[in-house]
């Protein structure tokens, strides 16, 4: 009965309000039948935490087919493991437009694996819908027009961590620690800019680290024997564990702050340990599903249900969130298509998002899109973690 019930709850968001059209038109991987769709995911690899989020979209669309499918039509998903490598990933989306014949690609995980295929799907002119991530270049309709992203921007949390960093601290002395690819220098580009003039002058250590790095526990000695009283961390999930582990266990005690990515209680905060995590600073964008304050909301309390009915593992888990949203995103799109599933409708409906709301977001926060503009979430909270949650420190802020 519970599957029963989220689904119906599931279904009723897909079947929001849409546009009539006279008949059908189809490209490829639509039919009067099915609905084809592709992403790749870090199932396994050096960020394979983020596998959660791949989890969440097979589950959300197994949940829709089990409803009845969106417009009479079930959804397949094709999502496979790219081990977040970027010739991998080539790999595997040329297989799915050339020989899967997905109608587009969503949800993928991954700065440096979604700009691997970025040129060739755009030159296909086949949708890159709501990519897990928020590097700079993924909202560039000039260039890109086929591809949109979900995330806030990296560039625009970095400016408003470093403007609450100002307002904290009276004459900081900052350390930054960043993963030396696109996602660690957005971050870490809009925290100097929010920084402004003084940059230069409060940024005391740069330090950065690859990927395929073991430890980092090197770049965090550099950064404490620097003297800085406030350390920033702009990296993935398994290297976010490991810089709480070596501050913590230095005995420097910071003011932390930590990007989205690495800010989750289930795959960086309890790895690292919830004790060693006390304190950290981050921001959010969606409502955490075991905060009290959200113990009554009814999005919540269906999401939750949907996570212990479909899948393994916490409802807190920052992947089940992203995947949900993103795929709910997806949903509404291909809801609002009808029997014009062709890539140029998808494309038309997607960039034209009007104050659309969609479960787990932050009260205030809508969804937006315009032709020239694909930044989709521009306010988010500053938080703090405390006692075992993370708690919520004053009004939502903007990205600009």
């Amino acid at each position: 009965m519970l599957r029963r019930q989220v689904a119906a709850g599931l279904l009723s968001l897909a079947a929001m309000p849409r546009e009539g059209f006279a008949g059908k038109k189809y490209d490829p991987g639509a039919s009067d039948s099915e609905i084809k769709l592709g992403q790749t995911m870090p199932y396994s690899g050096p960020v394979s935490a983020a596998a959660t989020v791949g989890n969440a979209c097979t589950a959300y669309f197994e949940t829709v087919n089990r409803a009845g499918g969106i417009n009479g039509r079930s959804i397949k998903l094709v999502s496979l493991d790219d081990g977040y490598s970027p010739p991998k990933t080539v790999e595997l989306i040329r297989r799915m437009v050339e020989g899967d014949k997905v109608l587009f690609v969503y949800g993928s995980v991954g700065t440096p694996t979604n700009a691997a295929v970025q040129k060739f799907l755009n030159s296909k002119n086949v949708p890159q819908l709501f990519v897990t991530t928020g590097g700079s270049r993924f909202n560039n309709p000039r260039e890109y027009p086929w591809t949109i992203p979900v995330l806030p921007p990296y560039f625009a949390e970095g400016k408003a961590l470093a403007r609450f960093v100002l307002e904290t601290a009276t004459t900081p002395r900052i350390a930054v620690l960043y993963q030396n690819d696109d996602l660690g220098k957005d971050f870490v580009g809009g925290f100097k800019t929010g920084l402004g003039d003084k940059a230069k002058s409060l940024v005391v250590s740069e330090q950065t680290f690859e990927i395929t790095d073991p430890t980092i526990d090197s770049q965090v000695i550099a950064a404490k024997a620097s003297g800085a009283d406030v350390f920033y961390f702009a990296g993935t999930q398994k290297f976010g564990a490991m810089q709480i582990r070596a501050r913590y266990d230095l005995g420097w005690k910071p003011l932390h702050l930590v990007c989205t990515t690495s800010s989750g209680v289930e795959t960086v905060l309890k790895p690292a340990g919830l004790d060693r995590s006390e304190g950290l600073i981050s921001t959010a964008y969606s409502k955490d599903p075991f905060d009290p304050a959200w113990a009554a909301d009814a999005e919540v309390q269906a999401y939750v249900n949907w996570v212990k009915a479909n899948l393994p593992a916490s409802a807190s888990d920052p992947g089940y969130i992203s995947g949900y949203i993103s795929s709910s995103l997806t949903a509404y799109v291909l809801r609002q298509a009808g029997d014009e599933l062709t890539r140029a409708n998808i494309l038309r409906i997607a960039t034209h998002l009007d104050d659309l709301q969609i479960p787990l977001l932050l009260p205030g926060i809508t969804i937006n899109t315009t032709p020239t503009n694909y930044s989709m979430i521009n306010k988010f909270r500053v938080q703090q973690f405390k006692a075992g949650r993370w708690v919520p420190l004053g009004e939502l802020v903007s990205g600009e």
